[in-house]
């Protein structure tokens, strides 16, 4: 370890979870609330290992127990109010009573589930109070969890839902009754009960329990260390160090704020000793981080839905899609801050600064349970035999050496956190199964995606421009999960409309949902950042999506050439086009930082700009045209280099 392993304390980076991730906000029970929260969490891990092993129940007893394990242990855990998470906070007479009606509502289906299957879709007068308490309970939990903006927005569709008939014409409807909306929101699978709330119960949870077990080998700080021994003594080393650790952390937190928090806190004090800026040392961990959900084997929680909102293609196959766009992303910020610190003239971590690389090399073998799982999906096992497998091996993993070993007491520890870690994504995806409810049983999702092409005149650029503006919208301050959701049903329709293969389009509004979290002016992950590097936030915002342009561009390369998602291609013509976007990346990473072999002035800025826009648009005349600028620029500045031609002066 180095010494800046400590830079930020425990406590302060509990702090900062708190403030800018609303998932991480738990309040401190103790006595006997502390130990049924504690039993319930770890019933919750212990109820899904045992269906992961023995075989999922039906949908709507998998699901409806899910959802009353979450609710009830969301009203147990956050409180209503924001400013009392985190403390020890003694629990609200209402705070028991919400818990006590979500273990109903959570036994319901499996109490009753003979008497309702036979119903078929007639409702009693207790029904419709169990399904309302169900809808109200699933907001409430998920203003406490994820926070207000996709709770109004849930609010909204289910307002369009009853109104319909008394909105514009474009989008009116019949509108549904009181009772049918609670009926198809509770007793059926096309609302809470849904997709979302399915893919959580089911892929999600176990994914998310195995990154707690990974968390407890001690493998996120191994990622940090191993970060350094690769990266750390070459040129702006710390700042390198960010970007591969953000990315190796992808691999266990879906939370682009719980990645900023957990590998800032030492690679950004790192930036700044060595001369980075506070709000580039910032950006550089929060582009970084908010990277790390696109990182393939194991992304963020929507691409699991993805899965089941595309059909017919398993989750390998967009792990393996999106493996070169995570490359060309991560790329990109890699060339900005080695451009940065040779501007700077910035130097890499002495000696005495790095870890001990035979230590680090010896601890190779944490890095089994990663490559285990990537073995096991490409083998064409099911995602969630292979999550069961990865955490066993996690745990025989752990067992090699003493100061890794989990033990008993960890593992109970990591299924009490796995569990609490998938609470807000159960609220998100609840309420995310309210608005496809929505949307399928008014038709709303076809309107929507025709008055988005009747707008965009029916062509595919200004279309893919609109869409990216409303993903980013509703990603600030919701999660991906959410923002995945609602997209995937209003806006991706509108795209494969258009041709689009259907993988190119959800990964197209997936994107730019997780983007969202470092695009001002609301830009979560950038603020926690700048609260640790003590830079200005929305500068800090401004130079996150600087270094992140590569994002904002490579969804529109591969729905243009969807070769790069590996669909319908050859392995030359793919590694023409991968070929062409990393030297395009490299163009325009000099262009946006104003330097390459020495300082651009800005006429050859707006060149390296362009030059870079021909490599990376897929066509074979802007490739060429590309090439010839880049090298021409190229020559310049190995001429300069040389001392053969005079220093260009701004």
């Amino acid at each position: 370890m180095s010494q800046y392993d400590s830079a930020l304390s425990e406590a302060k980076q509990q702090e900062l979870l708190e403030k800018y991730d609303p998932e991480a906000g738990t309040r401190k029970l103790k006595g006997a609330a502390g130990w049924i929260a504690f039993v319930g969490l770890l019933a919750f891990s212990l109820f899904h290992l045992y269906t992961g092993i023995f075989g999922m129940l039906t949908a709507q007893l998998q699901r409806s127990i899910h959802l009353g394990f979450a609710l009830a242990l969301i009203f147990l855990l956050f409180p209503a109010r924001r400013k009392n998470r985190g403390k020890e906070y003694k629990l609200a007479w209402y705070d028991i009573v919400l818990a006590g009606i979500s273990v109903i509502v959570g036994a319901y289906w499996p109490a009753m589930i003979d008497v309702l299957v036979l119903r078929t879709g007639n409702i009693t007068q207790i029904d419709f109070l169990v399904g309302l308490s169900a809808i109200l309970l699933v907001l409430e939990a998920t203003r406490r969890t994820v926070g207000l903006p996709i709770t109004i927005i849930a609010l909204i569709f289910m307002g369009y839902a009853v109104f319909g008939p008394y909105m514009p014409s474009a989008i009116a409807h019949r509108g549904l009754e009181l009772d049918r909306l609670v009926q198809t929101m509770f007793y059926t699978t096309e609302g809470i009960l849904g997709t979302p709330l399915g893919v959580s119960s089911t892929f999600i949870f176990l994914f998310l329990l195995f990154g707690s077990f990974l968390i407890k080998t001690g493998v996120g700080e191994y990622f940090n260390d191993l970060s350094i021994a690769i990266a750390g003594r070459s040129v702006g080393g710390p700042a390198k160090v960010a970007v591969f650790s953000s990315a190796l952390q992808g691999t266990i937190s879906g939370s682009s704020v719980a990645n900023v928090v957990t590998s800032g806190a030492f690679t950004i004090p790192m930036m700044k000793k060595l001369g980075y800026k506070k709000e580039f040392a910032g950006a550089v961990e929060a582009s970084s981080s908010t990277g790390g959900q696109l990182m393939p084997p194991i992304m963020g929680a929507a691409a699991f839905l993805m899965v089941e909102f595309i059909g017919g293609i398993s989750y390998w196959e967009i792990a393996k899609a999106a493996a070169i766009p995570a490359i060309l992303y991560f790329t990109g910020i890699w060339i900005m801050t080695h451009f940065e610190a040779k501007r700077l003239g910035l130097r890499g971590l002495t000696k005495e600064e790095m870890p001990n690389r035979k230590e680090v090399l010896g601890n190779l073998y944490l890095l089994l349970p990663i490559i285990a799982i990537i073995l096991l999906l490409s083998s064409g096992m099911s995602v969630v035999r292979a999550a069961l497998w990865s955490i066993v091996i996690t745990v025989v993993v752990s067992s090699i050496k003493k100061n890794t070993r989990i033990g008993f007491k960890g593992i109970i520890e990591a299924l009490v956190d796995g569990a609490r870690s998938a609470l807000g994504v159960a609220a998100a995806c609840a309420a995310a199964g309210i608005i496809v409810g929505v949307v399928t049983k008014t038709g709303l999702g076809l309107k929507m995606a025709n008055g988005l092409l009747d707008f965009a005149g029916g062509a595919l650029l200004p279309t893919l421009f609109l869409t990216m503006i409303a993903s980013l919208i509703l990603g600030m301050g919701s999660p991906t999960t959410a923002n995945y959701v609602i997209t995937s049903t209003i806006a991706a329709p509108a795209i494969i409309l258009l041709g689009v293969p259907d993988l190119s389009a959800h990964l197209f509004v997936f994107y730019f949902g997780i983007v969202a979290d470092i695009t001002p002016p609301v830009a979560l992950a950038a603020f926690a950042a700048a609260a640790i590097s003590g830079g200005e936030p929305f500068r800090t915002g401004v130079e996150s999506t600087k270094l992140a342009i590569s994002a904002f561009i490579i969804p529109y390369m591969f729905v243009l050439s969807p070769e790069l998602l590996m669909i319908d291609t050859t392995w030359t013509y793919l590694i023409w086009v991968v070929f062409t976007a990393l030297t395009g990346m490299v163009a325009i990473s000099a262009g946006v930082i104003g330097f390459w072999m020495r300082k651009l002035n800005w006429i050859e800025r707006i060149v390296s700009l362009g030059a870079g826009l021909c490599l990376i648009y897929p066509e074979k005349i802007s490739d060429i045209v590309g090439l010839a600028l880049f090298v021409i620029l190229l020559t310049l500045q190995y001429l300069y280099k040389r001392d053969q031609i005079p220093k260009v002066q701004n």
